[in-house]
């Protein structure tokens, strides 16, 4: 089947597109419930766009990345200063999104889904509330899934193509051919599908939940040709390297795949390029009035690093949570900005609200909806069934910790050390100033809060998160890491001139490695909670 975005023949079936939409009536009688399109980008950064996150501040955008169609978000919506993820990694936060709650009360906190595969605490999902509201709701998903503890069709959706981790994004069905070259990472094929359902939703007069959760910005990276050579020639920013002068056909596998921004760019550039096709469809449809269009990420990425927040994935500093996030809609201020935290568990509520449902939702909720927010900015409040923001994180292969936001105070416990940290975000968004010493009593009453709320929820501890991995590594996956390592290094014996092939067993090799490190690691921090009697506590 030709590919309907290949970079020859985008402008004709862009033409093409858009000529049908507009051959539709434009009478069309827009319905009173408004529909919702969210885009949930995969890893990127609070400040990789070209849209400052913090109005004034230069260093919170990219100086080398080009989102022309972001900027137009920012231009005709509101830019979301401090919007954070549900969590520091993919899964938790998809999951948290689509039911309102935190991951902890899923207990869902880490990529590893066993506790929540033993029992499904959700309430209530996305399409299931947007239905509840107003039955005609037509709901669709496109892209990345990456839930274990429930299907897209379990949850709600009509129309789905998952559900999918990350290898559709690298891989055809077949999971073994590469996509081809003009449908890097999916990114112009599910703009197609999504543009098709939203045309047909119009046709029938439905309004319309859709999310559209692409691959990019997680490895491995990839993009068009025809961006890669616009970067090229572009002005170097501030993260540009020396070994990013290369000629495309110099770069190892290796640095295409995750380290060489020429790539990373234009995979950026790429996304918004279809995300500029999909904001022009929703106009042209004659529903721009009527719809909310949101733009954020499901946690934090940062290519060479994610200044002028600290860390980034699997961290909960700042860079591991904040994401760039802008909304469109009615009764949103074009061209504006607001501060007030927001989180994506919040999303569910909003939706629900704002397409007029009043029947109480389960109180196990977290959130709250952001309908006050989105219309008076700084000056609009969230009310929220739980009030402060408690984000969980026992993550059993890197650093195990715990946070509670509270009006402008953050404070960070290292869940295996027992440090506190404590920072005035609403001064300190780059987390360099610990006032834990300066403010013992708000320590204390923090503190105290996060405990309460994770003992009440069941939130998983990190020696559990630990012996369940243990479980699985003992379990077969060492077992079959080393066997996936034996037959790829077979395969280079047989074809040593292959570079993928080279690449493939490095990278296996590598993840072995890790594994056996990882194995050791687990059991020796177990025991030392164990020893100490903090095993089941948080």
């Amino acid at each position: 089947m030709e590919n309907l975005f290949n970079p020859f023949s985008y402008n004709v079936r862009l033409l093409k597109t858009l000529g049908a939409i507009l051959a539709l009536p434009l009478i069309l009688k827009a319905s009173k419930s408004p529909n919702f399109v969210l885009v949930y980008m995969d890893d990127l950064g609070w400040a990789e766009t070209s849209v400052e996150m913090i109005k004034g501040r230069e260093d919170t955008r990219s100086d080398f990345n080009r989102t022309p169609n972001v900027e137009r978000l920012a231009r005709e919506g509101m830019v979301l200063s401090s919007c954070y993820s549900p969590s520091a990694l993919c899964a938790p936060s998809r999951n948290s999104l689509l039911h309102g709650m935190t991951p902890s009360r899923l207990r869902y906190t880490v990529l590893s889904a066993v506790e929540a595969q033993k029992q499904y605490l959700g309430q209530i999902t996305i399409p299931q509330a947007l239905k509840k509201a107003n039955p005609s709701y037509r709901t669709a998903h496109f892209g990345k899934w990456h839930n274990e503890s429930i299907k897209p069709t379990e949850a709600g959706y009509d129309v789905t193509d998952g559900p999918n981790g990350n290898g559709p994004g690298d891989f055809d069905d077949d999971g073994k051919t590469h996509l081809p070259n003009d449908d890097p990472k999916r990114i112009f094929s599910l703009t197609e599908k999504s543009i098709d359902f939203m045309r047909k939703q119009i046709e029938a007069d439905k309004p319309f939940y859709l999310q559209l959760s692409h691959y990019a910005m997680h490895i491995w990276h990839d993009s068009l040709e025809e961006t890669r050579q616009k970067y090229l020639k572009l002005p170097k920013g501030r993260k540009y390297e020396k070994k990013d002068d290369l000629p495309e056909i110099e770069v190892p596998i290796a640095m295409y795949n995750h380290g060489w921004i020429i790539n990373y760019a234009a995979m950026l550039d790429d996304v918004d390029r279809a995300m500029g096709t999909l904001l022009d469809s929703i106009d042209d449809l004659g529903i721009g009035e009527n719809t909310y269009f949101i733009f954020t990420s499901d946690n934090g990425g940062g290519f060479r690093g994610n200044a002028p927040l600290k860390q980034g994935k699997g961290s909960l500093y700042e860079g591991g949570i904040r994401m760039p996030s802008l909304v469109r809609g009615p009764g949103i201020k074009k061209g504006s900005y607001c501060n007030v935290p927001v989180v994506q568990w919040d999303f569910l509520q909003t939706f629900y609200d704002l397409a007029g449902g009043t029947d109480p939702l389960p109180k196990d909720l977290d959130g709250g909806s952001l309908r006050n927010v989105f219309q008076k900015g700084n000056k609009g409040r969230v009310k929220r069934n739980t009030k402060e923001l408690i984000f969980h994180f026992p993550w059993h292969t890197g650093v195990a910790e715990s946070v509670i936001r509270s009006g402008k105070y953050k404070l960070r416990k290292d869940l295996d050390s027992l440090e506190i940290e404590l920072f005035d975000i609403s001064k300190d968004i780059g987390e360099e100033t610990d006032l834990a010493a300066a403010m013992p009593d708000l320590v204390r009453k923090l503190d105290q809060k996060r405990t309460q709320y994770l003992k009440k929820v069941n939130a998983e501890t990190v020696t559990l998160t630990r012996r369940n991995y243990v479980e699985l590594l003992e379990g077969g996956w060492i077992e079959n890491g080393r066997k996936r390592l034996a037959k790829l290094k077979a395969e280079m014996i047989r074809d040593p001139s292959n570079k993928q092939i080279a690449f493939q067993v490095g990278i296996s090799q590598n993840h072995v490695n890790f594994q056996d490190k990882q194995l050791e690691r687990s059991k020796r921090l177990i025991q030392m909670h164990e020893d100490r009697g903090t095993a089941d506590k948080n």
